[in-house]
């Protein structure tokens, strides 16, 4: 699924305009990334959470050339998934349609008469 695809599950759903649905997931990822700047941790209960994660200074290489370089220390995105999550990516549920319910029992024969 891309961006836009989410931008046109909004709309759809919501029965919104495509531009007041692209507002509101564009509201949504810059939220995430400006908390994930500061260092905060995004917690979506039933989804999952984000947070950031320090990688140390290493020694790399120049696939190209082989040469030593240096990577500085950098912060990561990261996400973890909640159980719930997981719990549906496995089972192949989707959490907007609720599996579909058992077929009833077919309803006994009417009582017949041999007068």
């Amino acid at each position: 699924m891309t961006k836009a695809d989410l931008i046109e599950e909004v709309s759809r759903l919501a029965e919104l305009t495509r531009k007041d649905s692209e507002v509101i997931v564009d509201t949504i990822f810059d939220s995430v990334v400006r908390s994930l700047r500061v260092g905060d941790k995004i917690e979506i209960r039933g989804f999952g959470s984000f947070r950031t994660r320090q990688r140390k200074p290493r020694v790399g290489r120049n696939p190209k050339t082989g040469d030593r370089v240096e990577v500085p220390a950098k912060k990561i995105p990261f996400f973890k998934p909640s159980k719930e999550l997981k719990d549906l990516v496995n089972s192949g549920a989707t959490p907007a349609m609720p599996p579909a319910a058992a077929p009833a029992p077919p309803a006994p024969p009417a009582p017949t008469s041999t007068h």
